[in-house]
């Protein structure tokens, strides 16, 4: 029987920008390699009302849908409006941020291409003290 993750129900982790406030969300992995999924992940995340991702890349594609907030995907070659039912593809290594531009938490789902992966951001993350996040099983 295929496991059914209820997404509501995971904790989310509080991640922060080392030098920047705006740099605020909270997620967590609803599945990966081992737990849940075999060649694939999943996160599921939030921003609050100002925050941001902050400026990463991904080591694998990545899809990303939109479930309530309205929010700009920016990128080096510029920024897009998003919001309720927005899906788009991220190739791996390009350089992008997300930021809440509206009045309520943007909620999202975002799914890797990779049953474990890491993630490069440009400034330290709190938690955990550095600039790599990733799955959880990363270290193989």
């Amino acid at each position: 029987m295929v496991p059914i993750v209820i997404s509501e129900g995971i904790a989310r982790i509080h991640v922060q920008g080392a030098t920047d406030p705006a740099v605020n969300w909270l997620g967590a992995f609803a599945t990966c390699g081992g737990h849940g999924a075999t060649q694939s992940s999943t996160i599921v995340y939030e921003i609050p009302v100002g925050g941001r991702l902050g400026w990463h890349t991904d080591a694998t594609e990545e899809t990303q849908y939109i479930l309530s907030g309205k929010g700009e995907l920016l990128m080096e070659d510029g920024t897009q409006a998003i919001g309720p039912g927005s899906v788009f593809a991220l190739p791996p290594n390009v350089r992008h941020d997300i930021v809440n531009t509206g009045n309520e938490t943007l909620h999202a789902v975002a799914f890797f291409a990779a049953a474990m992966f890491t993630q490069t951001f440009d400034q330290v993350m709190l938690p955990p003290n550095t600039h790599v996040l990733g799955t959880p099983n990363r270290e193989g």
